[in-house]
């Protein structure tokens, strides 16, 4: 009867897998669409819902994978892309390495790298072979894709300008440390599904091991020396790198080794002669990022079967043992660390939630763990385990993201040293202000230009620069004569002040791109344009571009919107948000606004925390003692409607905003469009959004950071729709 029983199971297999149902979807071109569209619109998606992009991609295979809606099948070019993009995670991990902060931090670095790295491990593999009853090779297999982690949350630190804080610095060198050990113990744990796994094959696999390394760190940085000194062009040097990436790869796999060790060593060999900000590294990384790094993810996400977490609670508890243990033992780690270096609360919870995400690294790891096989049909890393690290990832980066946010204010707030002396308002040689004013309609730029004449520093006898972009489309010669004639006049009028001004009409098919390349170009400070009012191009606050840009540039842009002349303002009232002392621009625009109301002979009231006003009134008393200033208490940003009824018509509203992500960002500045609307329509209005940290001169692309950043997330929305609906009940 068994032996019926076993006959029918393997016959209805058999039926199973020839009644398959085919992909709907199995022209190459369309293949080839659809993944296109994936990666283009995943990013969107997943800012929206504040979900890393990563988790976006393998989501997206997942619906349309075999398990899913059954689109797509994952046919050779899911193995060959999947493949080239394994290797492209690991390659870009060593080319990403910051190689001076480990020298410098060696001691520290390596206790707390090994800490972070042995400590989750131990707690992974001790809970796997406990708990959830994992096999030995099985259970380390998780502890190491648990040990390494991957700096998601490291663009953070740079809005706050926090790159060479020391507990920055050692979680990256640690990060680095404890993926390299990571590797090399899967390596190891590859190693003994050789067939011959005894003494013999340990002392050979240990001689091959230093032979590849030896041999690695001997020739590949000769040849690249050789090589990208004798030739120049950009597509052989791309060609080259690959090539040196797929060759240790290869080499690496031949020794017993994982293809992805290899990758990763010879992106850590060449690091240091391919610049973070040079050509070659930016077509490397883009490259991979637009590709086949996508590409890869998607073929994750088409292998994973969601219908098992129906199989009942066992599948939940897997995933939450999985998430806990691993980010439990990466705060004790860094907390342990934190103590034994004498570093503050805040430092030690900025190690952790630096060295406590996971991301493409470990599916790259546990894609290994699938390709190993324990028996005939029976994989290392099972269903379950996949599924677990899947939803580890999201949990991890959601974490990571949140301390370090946190750590960073903290840190920040406690370092802050208020200077009184000299900066912004010393008018010294150093300063580099140099103001662009953006035009575009003839109504408003002479005010424009007025308004950077009366803000800029005289003693530095610096030109302004007028700039009109014009949309490279239909009629574009025409306007970009319209341009020239309208930048003509400003300069005769600039000409009268004695100043001189630098004019650019600009040809741009993206008007804020178009401002932000010029920006860099002329070296400029800041960015003085008018807000967008002609409601007939647009319906939205900001207009078409105006979001985009401020979300782009750093430095500091001051919006403004007229409605009488500003040499008729009689005094100027500034919305102050709470913190906004401790944001890198703020004596820049404290010192704009001085100069503002001390040429304009007018009053200048500040509404805001006492924090703030304490530090306001002590800047103008030692930079402008001749400033008529008022300081008014204002508890809270929900208090700016009541603003409305102290401002007259020759009034100036000035609203100090913030982007967010930064420390003086606040929730109740989304609302900052709709209460301007309904409360300050007729009013005349100016918006600063303040200098922020970060390098305005390049564009970095990082497969750890998001590609896109909404401004609005759906849970924004989803909270006015709920307001709204209990509004008309």
């Amino acid at each position: 009867m068994y032996q019926i029983d076993r006959k029918f199971c393997t016959f209805a297999n058999k039926m199973e897998a020839q009644i398959k149902i085919e992909p709907l979807i199995q022209d190459p071109t369309m293949i080839f669409f659809v993944v296109l569209l994936i990666i283009l619109f995943a990013p969107i998606v997943m800012s929206k819902l504040r979900i890393p992009h990563i988790i976006g991609m393998v989501l997206a295979g997942v619906l349309i994978g075999e398990y899913g809606f059954n689109l797509l099948s994952r046919d050779t070019s899911f193995e060959v892309f999947g493949q080239v993009g394994l290797y492209y995670i690991m390659f870009l991990a060593g080319l990403e390495m910051d190689l001076e902060s480990i020298k410098k931090n060696s001691n520290r670095l390596v206790i707390f790298g090994l800490l972070t790295c042995f400590v989750p491990l131990i707690l992974t593999y001790v809970m796997s072979i406990s708990i959830l009853g994992y096999s030995g090779r099985a259970s380390f297999l998780l502890g190491c894709i648990m040990a390494s982690n991957t700096l998601v949350a490291y663009p953070i630190i740079g809005r706050y300008g926090l790159q060479r804080n020391s507990s920055v610095m050692l979680s990256v060198g640690s990060s680095m440390l404890s993926l390299f050990l990571a590797l090399v113990m899967l390596a190891g744990l590859v190693g003994t599904f050789s067939e011959d796994s005894g003494w013999l094959f340990w002392l050979l696999f240990v001689a091959k091991f230093a032979a590849f390394c030896a041999g690695s760190i001997l020739i590949i940085p000769r040849l690249t020396r050789y090589f990208l000194r004798r030739y120049s062009d950009a597509v052989m040097q791309y060609i080259f790198v690959m090539a040196v990436m797929f060759i240790s790869a290869a080499l690496s796999a031949l020794i017993g080794l994982e293809g992805i060790f290899g990758a990763f060593f010879s992106g850590l060999i060449i690091n240091r002669y391919i610049p973070h900000v040079s050509p070659l590294m930016n077509r490397i990384e883009f490259i991979g990022n637009a590709i086949f790094i996508p590409y890869f993810l998607i073929g994750v996400g088409m292998l994973i079967n969601l219908q098992s977490l129906a199989d009942g609670l066992e599948v939940w508890g897997i995933m939450f043992l999985i998430a806990f243990f691993g980010t439990f033992g990466k705060a004790l780690a860094a907390y342990i660390s934190a103590l034994m270096f004498r570093l503050t609360k805040s430092e030690g919870k900025m190690m952790f939630g630096l060295t406590s995400a996971h991301a493409a690294g470990a599916i790259a790891m546990v894609m290994v763990g699938r390709r190993l096989m324990v028996d005939t049909n029976v994989a290392l890393a099972d269903d379950h385990m996949v599924n677990g690290v899947v939803i580890m990832i999201l949990v991890t980066c959601i974490i990571s993201t949140l301390t370090t946010e946190r750590a960073s204010q903290e840190i920040t707030v406690s370092n802050y040293a208020p200077p009184l002396q000299g900066g912004a308002g010393d008018g010294a040689a150093s300063d580099d202000e140099r103001i662009m004013v953006c035009v575009k309609y003839p109504e408003i730029a002479p005010q424009l230009l007025e308004l950077a004449l009366l803000t800029r520093n005289q003693k530095l006898k610096r030109e302004l620069v007028a700039l009109n972009v014009v949309y490279d489309g239909e009629g574009s010669i025409q306007e970009r004569e319209k341009g020239i004639r309208l930048l003509e006049k400003l300069q005769h009028q600039a000409s009268a002040s004695e100043v001189q001004v630098q004019t650019q009409v600009r040809l741009a098919t993206n008007i804020a791109n178009g401002i932000k390349h010029a920006f860099r170009e002329s070296g400029c400070s800041e960015v003085v344009m008018g807000m967008h009012v002609h409601t007939e191009v647009s319906s939205k606050f900001w207009g078409e571009f105006i979001q985009s840009l401020y979300n782009g540039l750093n430095r500091q842009i001051l919006l403004m919107r007229f409605t009488q002349p500003l040499s008729t303002l009689r005094q100027i009232q500034v919305a102050v948000p709470s913190r906004a002392e401790y944001e890198p621009g703020f004596h820049r625009w404290l010192e704009r606004l001085c100069r503002f109301a001390g040429q304009l002979d007018c009053r200048i009231q500040f509404h805001g925390r006492n924090e703030s006003m304490e530090l306001i009134q002590q800047y103008i008393n030692s930079q402008h003692p001749n400033v008529r200033a008022k300081y008014t208490y204002m508890a809270h940003w929900n208090e700016l409607p009541q603003l409305a009824s102290h401002i007259g018509p020759d009034n100036l509203l000035v609203v100090v905003t913030a982007r967010k992500g930064t420390i003086s960002y606040k929730n109740a500045l989304d609302r900052l469009p709709d209460e301007l609307t309904k409360y300050f329509s007729g009013t005349n209005l100016m918006i600063i959004f303040p200098d922020q940290y970060g390098n305005t001169k390049e564009e970095k692309m990082s497969f750890t950071e998001a590609q896109h950043h909404e401004e609005n997330s759906i849970y924004d929305t989803l909270l006015r729709w709920i307001h709204k609906s209990n509004k008309a009940h």
